[in-house]
């Protein structure tokens, strides 16, 4: 059976469809097994379209993008037979980060059953050799895929390639520069080519691509992949996130521009997620910030817990988010564990808000804690616009991916919070930063002059005529 006989089959009625399959054989059976064509939806096949030169699949968590993009490098670098020779040789396969490129890319370490990386989505005597070592995959027809990842663009610096597959590109942290230097390097053949597979979020280089005349976009969304997905799994994150704006990023797979009016921009907070050696920290705090509700309802507030420092550079660091939707003992105990995890100074918690319920749950857990309210005496968007123009200034840095915090900072607006729910991890983070003195304010200076006119006797005056 030719793979255009699978997708065929794959088109028919479930009763049809099940009528041809009972009369194949088993060897029939077994290649079918392995003919994606026969598995995959239509938007999970590459564009019929000759002419394009970026497939960008933007999709939802669980679409299937992995399965998609190891199964289009199976299907350009393999022929016929083992030892036939495909339409590419030279490939670049790039993650985020050299972790993900093994275990997802590759499927390193996964059974042949498991996972949807380039080792299990090959027939045995098409798989090709891994060898971490080098970096690379090498087939029995001699193609070859050399692994690289966006915190080291100039891995790519020299190298060339006839197509790429490139995974979650919109979490690269350098993803410009991871980029260009790929198209410095995608030369070779008369048609190099890039898969783009990726969760959207709103950086330049994603809507540069979208716009570019010679991609081809597809938008896939969670719920399309219903079908492979556990029920458990779709119930639990369509009611949680469905509607919301990180659901509607996340799960719907959409392109979401700046909040008119933001506090923070996608700019910002991308200069702030670059990678950086954390110094010697003078401080460490822990800031919660209370809900209001019992912390374990599914429809209420988290609990903003927010872990941060200020280096010996004078520079913020943002270090963990451990915010949570649990019980006062779950989310005490949650903050007391990153209180010791982090050697922090201090918990925090504003006073107007449940500072004293907040202390008593603290205690409750660990007599021993450091523990202090905070006053608010201005309101939510003063008390944030400092914080956001230290982040305007580059001087804050996230050590780490903070999803939900950061789209709740690109949704504080000078009129207020334009989102769904409460900025529960964003407020804790503004506490946080400012309680570690970054904002503030300069020490009165007064000339010598004015101290000498204040030490000389006062003057009476003239009585009025």
């Amino acid at each position: 059976m030719n793979s255009s006989q699978a997708e065929l089959l794959a088109s028919l009625p479930d009763d049809e469809r099940a009528a041809i399959l009972a009369g194949l054989t088993d060897s029939q059976l077994e290649a079918l097994r392995w003919d994606w064509r026969f598995w995959a939806r239509p938007d999970q096949l590459e564009p019929q379209d000759p002419q394009w030169k970026n497939w960008l699949l933007l999709a939802g968590r669980g679409f299937g993008k992995t399965r998609t993009g190891a199964e289009w490098v199976r299907d350009n670098v393999c022929g016929s037979t083992p030892l036939a020779r495909g339409r590419y040789r030279q490939l670049a396969l790039i993650a985020e980060t050299a972790a993900d490129a093994r275990e997802v890319m590759v499927g390193d370490g996964k059974a042949e059953d498991e996972g949807s990386g380039l080792l299990q989505v090959h027939p045995k005597d098409f798989r090709p050799m891994y060898e971490p070592s080098k970096r690379r995959l090498t087939w029995p027809n001699g193609a070859i895929a050399t692994l690289y990842n966006a915190t080291e663009p100039d891995q790519l610096r020299g190298p060339q390639h006839d197509a790429a597959w490139c995974d979650e590109l919109a979490k690269w942290v350098y993803a410009q520069d991871t980029w260009d230097q790929l198209q410095f390097g995608l030369r070779l053949g008369e048609h190099p080519r890039a898969c783009i597979t990726t969760t959207p979020r709103p950086i330049q280089l994603i809507r540069y691509l979208l716009k570019h005349a010679l991609t081809r976009v597809v938008l896939g969304k969670t719920t399309d992949n219903a079908s492979n997905l556990p029920p458990s799994f779709l119930e639990a994150v369509l009611d949680r996130y469905a509607g919301t704006r990180l659901g509607r990023q996340e799960l719907n797979a959409e392109v979401l521009d700046d909040v008119p009016g933001a506090l923070w921009t996608r700019a910002m907070i991308d200069e702030a997620r670059k990678p950086v050696t954390v110094p010697d920290l003078r401080r460490v705090v822990v800031s919660i910030d209370p809900s209001g509700t019992a912390g374990d309802e599914d429809d209420g507030d988290s609990i903003g817990i927010i872990v941060g420092g200020k280096g010996i550079d004078g520079r913020g660091y943002i270090l963990a988010d451990r915010s949570c939707k649990l019980s006062p003992d779950g989310w005490g105990r949650r903050a007391v564990d990153a209180y010791h995890e982090f050697k922090a100074d201090r918990i925090i918690a504003e006073r107007n808000f449940g500072g004293a319920m907040v202390e008593h749950v603290i205690r409750t857990v660990d007599k021993s804690v450091s523990y202090e309210e905070v006053v608010a005496s201005r309101g939510k968007v003063i008390r944030a616009e400092p914080i956001a123009a230290l982040y305007e200034q580059n001087k804050i840095s996230h050590v780490g991916d903070f999803v939900e915090l950061e789209d709740q900072m690109c949704g504080m607006t000078r009129n207020g919070y334009e989102l769904e729910g409460s900025p529960d991890r964003l407020d804790a983070a503004v506490w946080l930063l400012d309680y570690l003195s970054f904002t503030a304010r300069a020490p009165l200076i007064i000339s010598d002059e004015v101290l000498a006119r204040a030490a000389q006797p006062a003057r009476r005056r003239k009585p009025l005529s």
